[in-house]
């Protein structure tokens, strides 16, 4: 089995289709009845039912039948689910495995408030009846608040003769100014989480701000280091309703990203401020009402009464900068790699980067190609496998040309629950490493330390426990095991000297560029920089993987009332940035408490 998903091929299995059906048909039954126990003997003795809101308002994954059943007992009553129907646009397929053969499909179901879409896999147990071993259900549109599209979209104009008429752009500019209403979402930070959530606010008819502290929107990237490509390829980068145009690039060029956020931005019609700074704010728990405060770009200050923040800085929030004695003293150059820009004076420079994940060796690979002498440090070890290899590696059946529609991709991938996932990708990472061996071989001869992992699941476990630890390789690898880019292992900066760097392990360096690639705060800590001790403190870590597994405080609530953390990758924030908004909506409609 690959990463995600196995094409569907032929199998000894009949009439996949009519398993399907049947199955669906007895399960609905059972949740149309109440009858959570019933419902529960559908799923294997260690099935796996992971919920996006639909039985819930919350995203939630439950292990185990016995667990199944007890949360069935509290949210089948309260949400009463109904008319389950397999997709006729979604023929049921059956998917050969060594490990057991399993079908899969589509359905849709509705419950009192909301539709809903489900994906299932079911494998034979062992009394010979068929039940499901995975099974996600997720929340597509709010019954009575549906995105104004297909035969809901709006006219665009009011044919007829109208005395002081204003036009479209008449009415998007005084919207987008505020003056005559405040918006009910400001979102702080207009990159892709922020545009993503922006735009399914605005299909739900929720006013939204955003605040962008750059001059343009996209200069999170047009800033960032000049090699800059995206690492993840096209067909798991699109943002919500404008997919990329078939002729992308299947990597993406930071400027060229950048630039198409300016364009989805002006598309989707989005309320953006650019040049103005998000300088604070309160909450009323009284009136469940935000007051804050930002400065314009013309000099001017606004105060806004919104019922939701959204902070969507992104998890390269705030910078983690270790202090190291004699920084002070250091005649070169000290730069986090999130203000570093491009290595183009770089020749004959003695460069050190500190830090092995992709920042680190993508700047490791831009100073070498600029002239500079570098040095990587590694303090720990890190999972590296090839762009070649990997990517087809973790996406293939899912993510790739040809692949499935992306709003079926994102339901597939999505039903992995993650701690399922880490075993699947275990196989992935340890057949991904076999077509890598000599890439690896050639790091190990150099004194690079490579990982699998803490149980050998490789890149994206790492990126959900951690946020980082990983490097997908475009070229570095072959830098490193060359010769061509040194590594110090194993140990860290003590201290600096006027010339030259330290380390713990007694040994000196002379540099002249210092760069660390050392990561980033949790966001937390951004919630904190921008509304103080009282909103931080009543918020839960963000990112990393609760008891359930899954990822805390993202896209859900924070623990404080009416502010959300919007974070992830292009799919991430794609996909959840609807989630989201559901939540947000279903509070403004009064669907869903606030605390």
């Amino acid at each position: 089995m690959t990463a995600t998903l196995d094409a569907p091929v032929d199998t000894n299995i009949p009439q996949p289709g009519d398993i399907a059906r049947r199955w669906l048909a007895g399960f609905g039954a059972t949740l149309e009845r109440g009858d959570a126990r019933g419902a529960a003997q559908h799923f294997l003795v260690d099935g796996w039912w992971r919920d996006l809101l639909s039985f819930t308002w919350d995203l939630h994954t439950t292990h185990g039948r016995a667990d199944i059943e007890s949360r069935l007992a509290d949210s089948v009553p309260v949400h009463e689910p109904r008319h389950l129907v397999l997709s006729p646009a979604h023929p049921a397929e059956a998917v050969a495995d060594p490990e057991g053969d399993w079908i899969q499909a589509f359905f849709t179901f509705e419950t009192t408030l909301a539709r809903s879409r489900g994906f299932v896999r079911l494998r034979r147990d062992d009394d010979g009846e068929w039940r499901a071993w995975t099974l996600i259900s997720a929340m597509e549109e709010i019954k009575g608040h549906e995105e104004k599209k297909g035969h809901r979209r709006v006219q665009g104009t009011n044919h007829g003769a109208h005395r002081g008429k204003i036009n479209w752009l008449d009415r998007r500019t005084a919207k987008g100014e505020f003056e005559t209403e405040q918006p009910a979402v400001v979102i702080v930070g207009a990159g892709q989480g922020g545009l993503a959530l922006a735009a399914r606010l605005g299909q739900l008819g929720v006013d939204t701000l955003l605040v962008e502290r750059n001059d343009r929107i996209g200069d999170s990237w047009r800033k960032r280091y000049h090699s800059l490509v995206l690492h993840d390829p096209v067909w798991y980068d699109h943002l919500p309703y404008l997919n990329f145009p078939d002729h992308w690039p299947v990597f993406t060029p930071k400027d060229k990203l950048a630039n198409w956020f300016e364009f989805y931005a002006d598309a989707m019609e989005l309320n953006v401020w650019t040049g103005t700074e998000f300088t604070g704010g309160s909450y009323d728990d009284a009136t469940g009402e935000w007051t804050v405060t930002v400065a314009r770009d013309d000099g001017s200050t606004r105060t806004l009464h919104p019922r939701h923040v959204v902070l969507a800085t992104g998890m390269s929030g705030v910078p983690n900068i270790p202090r190291i004695a004699g920084a002070d003293t250091f005649e070169g150059t000290i730069e986090h790699s999130s203000w570093f820009v491009g290595g183009r004076e770089m020749q004959g420079k003695k460069a050190l980067v500190v830090g092995c994940c992709n920042s680190g060796h993508d700047i490791a690979q831009e100073l070498n190609e600029q002239g500079a002498d570098v040095t990587i440090l590694q303090r720990s070890s890190t999972y590296v496998m090839s762009s070649k290899h990997g990517i087809p590696g973790l996406f293939g059946g899912v993510y790739e040309e040809g692949g499935p529609a992306v709003q079926d991709a994102d339901l597939i991938f999505a039903s992995l629950p993650y701690p399922l996932l880490a075993g699947i990708h275990a196989g992935a990472t340890e057949a991904i490493a076999e077509k890598d061996a000599e890439m690896l071989d050639g790091l190990r001869k150099a004194g690079f330390k490579v990982d699998f992992g803490e149980d050998g699941s490789g890149l994206f476990m790492k990126y959900l426990r951690r946020g980082g630890g990983y490097y997908i390789d475009v070229g570095a690898s072959e830098l490193i095991a060359s010769g061509e880019v040194s590594v110090k292992q194993g140990t860290e900066i003590d201290h600096f000297t006027p010339d030259g760097v330290v380390f713990a392990d007694g040994t000196e360096m002379p540099v002249d560029v210092v760069v660390l690639a050392t990561g980033y705060k949790n966001m937390r800590e951004s919630a904190r920089k921008f509304l103080g001790d009282a909103v931080a403190d009543r918020c839960q870590d963000v990112w990393g993987l609760d008891a359930e597994g899954e990822l805390r405080t993202v896209w859900r609530r924070s623990g404080h009332p009416g502010f959300w953390f919007m974070a992830g990758n292009l799919h991430q924030s794609r996909h959840y940035s609807k989630y989201l908004a559901f939540q947000i909506k279903a509070q403004e409609e009064g669907l869903q408490p606030i605390r």
